[in-house]
């Protein structure tokens, strides 16, 4: 499916429209080929308390990325090196989906994604028609384009997108795409629009306080630009109410390769956070997560070892 679609137009699966031709080894925008790749796939415990719950969110973390942002915290596999990972069969991944259901994981949690739509659609299928039940969830940079996000109807339960930015200077400077706030609107519209059309306005919980659908937002503060960050929580909060949850995230944790820039060498003040926090609270939110500011000291970061595949002793890795 996937080299058919590259064959008649090149890659125009994400924004960035790169045009390459997958199938014949060439390399994406995304450092990604013709064939899945995945770093890890593991229960983790490390999302909003809805997702992971006690028993860990069944997280499947794919190697490579369309928005490649300076302080990405996953850069070992993102954009660092093209092709990391374990190379994976839509059949593989299926299996991979049941393995975390047996393993008791509250939900499959596809992590980055959006360059491997085509076959992880074929696997979500195969899975569930194998016994697959729990809520799929499709966790996201939010640089996604619409139409992309159609495949996906009807195959996952709650979106979990970013809002990095609403300046496009921003967005520019950090991610090389000016174009994000919009792009980023786009697909935060369809995302909503697929779950209303499937489960009626707002978000479903189970008795044990898991969400079973819906679309929380999340929205990590970066240093130094409170400003863009109300701005984001403003523009979620008038447009779509109580029919999302956001998460403000204090979290960000400055990388290597950005230690020497002035802002985002370090990271978020307490003051900083509770400036955002607090406007959102004056606006009326009340569908949020908010963060301790001590979660900041510990490591979100997972070991990308190759845990839950089947080549997990992969020399590439």
């Amino acid at each position: 499916m996937t080299g058919e679609y590259a064959k008649r137009n090149g890659c125009t699966l994400c924004p960035r429209r790169c045009g390459v031709d997958r199938t014949r080894g060439q390399i994406g925008y995304c450092q990604s080929g013709a064939v899945m790749r995945v770093a890890r796939a593991a229960l983790h415990f490390w999302e909003e308390p809805c997702i992971s719950g006690t028993e860990g969110s069944g997280a499947v973390f794919f190697t490579g990325c369309n928005l490649r942002c300076r302080f990405c915290q996953n850069a070992e596999i993102s954009g660092r090196q093209a092709q990391a990972g374990v190379e994976v069969t839509p059949e593989q991944l299926s299996e991979i989906f049941l393995d975390l259901q047996r393993q008791g994981a509250n939900n499959i949690n596809l992590v980055t994604a959006g360059h491997y739509i085509l076959p992880c659609t074929e696997a979500l299928r195969m899975a569930k028609k194998d016994g697959l039940t729990i809520p799929v969830v499709y966790n996201s940079s939010g640089y996604e384009l619409s139409e992309t996000l159609r495949l996906l109807y009807g195959l996952v339960d709650i979106y979990l997108p970013d809002f990095k930015y609403m300046d496009p200077e921003l967005s520019g400077l950090y991610s090389g795409a000016p174009d994000y706030p919009q792009i980023a609107m786009d697909a935060l519209s369809e995302m909503v629009r697929q779950i209303e059309t499937r489960y009626g306005e707002g978000a479903g919980f189970d008795g044990e306080g898991r969400m079973t659908h819906g679309v929380i937002v999340r929205q990590l503060l970066l240093p130094g630009h409170v400003h863009d960050a109300k701005r984001i929580i403003d523009y979620l909060y008038q447009t779509y109410r109580d029919r999302i949850w956001i998460s403000m995230m204090s979290q960000y944790t400055p990388m290597a390769s950005v230690k020497e820039d002035p802002l985002l060498g370090r990271r978020v003040t307490r003051r900083e956070y509770d400036r955002v926090v607090d406007y959102a609270l004056s606006l009326g939110v009340t569908c949020a997560f908010i963060q301790e500011r001590e979660v900041a000291l510990e490591s979100f970061i997972p070991a990308f070892d190759g845990t839950g595949l089947p080549s997990a002793s992969s020399p590439e890795l």
